[in-house]
């Protein structure tokens, strides 16, 4: 399975496949049709003290990704990443976000979590 992240400032293409934003806002300056995403899956995205405290420092990079796989391991989340899963298909993912660093970002642990599911 494909799965790709792109920012929501990127345009949109039609290889992107199923396009799914994962912030729990909504990226600032973007219509729906702008996005053109399928789905806003706002409850995977990290909670917002996790995302408050990790304020995209990469210094914080390292626990950021501990916590939020945490975060994703609970039943709750195990069952909506198996449903993004389930909706892209056999056809590619896109996770979209709205983060300026390209690098350090929930969409990045997101995507990593996603391929060790969608290989089992």
């Amino acid at each position: 399975m494909r799965i790709s992240i792109k920012r929501a400032y990127e345009d949109a293409s039609r290889t992107d496949g199923y396009r799914v934003l994962v912030d729990r806002i909504w990226p600032r300056g973007r219509s729906r049709k702008d996005l053109a995403v399928s789905d806003w899956v706002k409850d995977i995205a990290p909670s917002d003290r996790l995302r408050k405290w990790f304020g995209h420092d990469p210094a914080r990079w390292q626990a950021f990704q501990y916590r939020y796989q945490q975060e994703l391991a609970s039943p709750e989340q195990l069952d909506r990443l198996h449903s993004l899963l389930v909706n892209a298909g056999r056809g590619p993912l896109t996770l979209v976000y709205g983060a300026k660093d390209t690098e350090h970002n929930q969409a990045v642990v997101l995507r990593q979590v996603l391929l060790r599911m969608s290989e089992h």
